[in-house]
C-alpha cells in the first residue's frame, strides 16, 4: 500500500454552492458550511482564488449532496432569520 496516497481523492466531492465573489457572498459560503456542519454533513471549503482564506464554493460527498442542497434551499427560502432560527433548533 503505498503511504503518500491521499484518501481525500476516494471522498467524491461536489459542490453544492459558490459564491459569486464579494465580501457578502463570502459570509454566505460561511453560513452554507455551518448550516451543513450543524446538520451533520461534513462539508470543504475551497478557494480557487489567489487568496485561500476567501472561501468560493462548499463541497460535500456525492452521498450528501441531496440533503445538503435541500437544506440550503429551504435556508435561502427562508431568509436571514430563517437560516438562524434553523440553526438553533439543529443544536438542540
Amino acid at each position: 500500500m503505498e503511504s503518500n496516497v491521499n484518501p481525500s481523492q476516494n471522498l467524491n466531492l461536489v459542490t453544492v454552492f459558490e459564491s459569486g465573489g464579494g465580501s457578502v457572498e463570502d459570509s454566505e459560503v460561511l453560513m452554507v458550511h455551518q448550516l451543513l456542519e450543524s446538520n451533520g454533513i461534513a462539508s470543504v471549503l475551497v478557494s480557487d482564488g489567489p487568496l485561500p482564506n476567501l472561501a468560493e464554493s462548499v463541497r460535500v460527498t456525492t452521498e450528501d449532496a441531496a440533503r445538503a442542497r435541500q437544506l440550503i434551499a429551504e435556508a435561502l427560502s427562508a431568509g436571514p432569520s430563517g437560516a438562524a432560527e434553523a440553526e438553533a433548533e439543529s443544536e438542540k
